[in-house]
């Protein structure tokens, strides 16, 4: 390799120091997590009438105030007393499987959402689900 630089070189160097011109980061990511807005709640406890209403008024709520992703607590149905009643579905009356089935035959709610996914363990594994909301327009 040589030491000798030519002058187009030189020159080429100091119009790109003394401009204001910035170079991409290659190795910038982005990363759309920083930007998301995420709420959650907890339906331990509640009635399947309750938590259906609780869950309508949350979705909207957070679609207007432009939440990009909720995080649904429901539990597992672990605790639940259903399981002692012979005339009740054991799996549709807990808000585990009740409360995504109130809100996908909810068109007005569903107009709202983009997608459904099983939520990580952190946040609840099996007992919770998640919900991303589209733009408000």
């Amino acid at each position: 390799m040589t030491d000798n630089i030519s002058e187009k070189d030189k020159k080429d160097w100091e119009n790109f120091i003394s401009s204001q011109e910035k170079l991409n980061d290659k190795d910038y990511k982005s990363d759309l997590k920083t930007s998301q807005k995420i709420r959650s709640i907890d339906l331990h406890g509640f009635t399947l009438l309750e938590a259906n209403k609780i869950i309508e008024q949350f979705i909207n709520k957070s679609y207007e105030e432009k939440i990009n992703k909720l995080i649904i607590v429901t539990g597992k149905g672990l605790h639940s007393e259903n399981e002692k009643n012979p005339f009740v579905s054991k799996k549709l009356s807990i808000l585990k499987y009740s409360v995504p089935e109130f809100i996908k035959n909810n068109k007005k709610l569903m107009k709202k959402i983009i997608e459904f996914k099983d939520a990580e363990i952190k946040d609840g594994g099996s007992g919770a689900f998640y919900i991303y909301l589209k733009k408000l327009k």
